[in-house]
């Protein structure tokens, strides 16, 4: 139990490392949640408390897309891609960006890309 305990107090930790040092600023955060089968990003208003716009692997709109895709990282690229979209639709360009604790490689890197291909700005 000592072990498990450990590992999870790391993990908040260096989730909760990036989040205190962006509370404050005045750019709504992109946050990013990855599981094994699916990806997902969402741009939060933290002084409302309130979600702006998400994209997910889950979504039924995209599922065309993503049924058509070969690997992981190829769904967090289409899914990086919508998110800014809709986010350029709703007028808002810049935001931090949150990787909520995981390491900026693979489809982390790969959904940050393609949302800054897509036009938003962090």
């Amino acid at each position: 139990m000592g072990i498990e305990n450990n590992n999870l107090k790391r993990k908040n930790r260096r989730r909760n490392r990036s989040k205190s040092a962006m509370f404050h600023l005045k750019y709504p955060r992109l946050v990013v949640y990855r599981s094994n089968k699916h990806f997902e990003g969402q741009i939060i208003n933290d002084f409302d408390s309130s979600t702006l716009t998400s994209a997910s692997s889950k979504d039924s709109s995209i599922k065309k897309e993503i049924s058509q895709s070969n690997s992981k990282i190829d769904i967090s690229i289409i899914v990086g891609k919508i998110i800014a979209e809709r986010a350029i639709e709703k007028k808002i360009k810049k935001v931090v960006f949150d990787r909520n604790g995981y390491p900026f490689h693979g489809r982390v890197k790969a959904f940050a890309e393609a949302a800054r291909e897509a036009g938003l700005e962090f």
